[in-house]
């Protein structure tokens, strides 16, 4: 009857230990909402330890982002390693990151793409932006234009504004697939709505030339203006440039709808 009992309450005690490290990760995620990071870091521990890869990709997180401790890009790593490798496409992406910038880690390109490409074949966006950043730069592969345009263009679809802009230059310049300005255009117009102000210039100088799109002067200066006033010195050139051409009254225009689509956040200009 003895042995009863102990197996009966040593039984609640599992089935306790069970529900309470399921709700651990549900309070972990309360908690970093509330801003409690010290308390995060306090909850996801355990988890981690244990092997749960989500609280490992949280808690190296927390370590690469310096929210309840110290910023430690080592100790990131390790969780993002252990959780990366438990398949977690998030942790793969971050760990990716680290060794492409070789924060916590030696720098290593072959290992950045590594793990940059099996979180990109998870579909995360970001791992995709950065296998094109990759394959146009040549950055420890050979360098491949058709390989940057494909997953230029699969970061772009889910709206990464860096990508769109990049996928827009590649249309724009031919590199890697066949010249198309009015495919240029279409990708420009969706990072520069997101602020981009890459796209924005290139946006202004494909009206400006009338490439891919109608002439339109007044509609230049504006992204040019909205892309000289992000900092873009090349911008403010071409801004200048196009000026030269335009009346007292496209200036007064352009510089009106500019205010306009800047109180707008890019929207809809």
């Amino acid at each position: 009857m003895k042995k009863l009992i102990t197996a009966l309450l040593i039984a609640m005690l599992l089935l306790a230990s069970s529900v309470y490290a399921t709700g651990t990760l549900a309070d972990a995620a309360k908690m970093y909402e509330s801003g409690n990071f010290t308390e995060t870091i306090a909850l996801l521990k355990p988890l981690a330890m244990n092997g749960n890869a989500e609280a490992q990709y949280n808690l190296g997180a927390m370590y690469d982002n310096g929210k309840g401790v110290k910023r430690d890009y080592v100790e990131a790593v390790k969780w993002f390693k252990l959780a990366a490798k438990q398949g977690d496409a998030e942790a793969q992406a971050r760990l990716g990151v680290m060794y492409d910038m070789g924060e916590g880690v030696k720098q290593n390109d072959a290992e950045a793409l590594k793990w940059y490409k099996l979180a990109a074949a998870q579909g995360i966006a970001e791992a995709q932006h950065n296998m094109g950043a990759i394959y146009a730069a040549g950055q420890g592969v050979a360098q491949n234009d058709a390989e940057a345009v494909k997953w230029f263009k699969l970061a772009a679809e889910q709206s990464v504004a860096k990508a769109q802009a990049k996928l827009a230059i590649m249309y724009d310049m031919g590199y890697g697939i066949k010249q198309d300005y009015v495919e240029a255009v279409k990708w420009y117009k969706l990072a520069a709505a997101q602020g981009e102000a890459m796209a924005q210039a290139r946006l202004g100088l494909a009206y400006g030339e009338g490439n891919g799109v109608k002439r339109d002067y007044v509609i230049a200066h504006m992204w040019l203006n909205l892309a000289t006033a992000q900092g873009d010195r090349k911008a403010e050139g071409m801004r200048d440039g196009i000026a030269k051409k335009m009346t007292e009254q496209q200036l007064a225009q352009a510089k009106k709808l500019a205010q306009e689509c800047l109180a707008r956040q890019y929207k809809g200009c």
